[in-house]
């Protein structure tokens, strides 16, 4: 049987934890947690034409390095 490999500070157990919270909710509670997750905004999703790509990553990285 294959060993599974988890990401680094998760282990069977934790990965137990996170499927139980989940499986255990109710409509009502994943609906909640889904809306709460969207009251403080920090970031966007937008479609950037290709060409663009660059210019975009660049300005991200300037602003993470500043």
């Amino acid at each position: 049987m294959k060993k599974s490999k988890f990401p680094p500070g998760w282990n069977e157990e934790r990965v137990r934890r996170v499927l139980e919270h989940y499986e255990l909710q109710t409509d009502e509670e994943t609906v909640a947690e889904d809306e709460a997750a969207y009251e403080e905004i920090t970031h966007t999703s937008m479609e950037v034409p290709v060409e663009l790509v660059p210019a975009v990553r660049e300005l991200i990285g300037k602003r993470q390095s500043g």
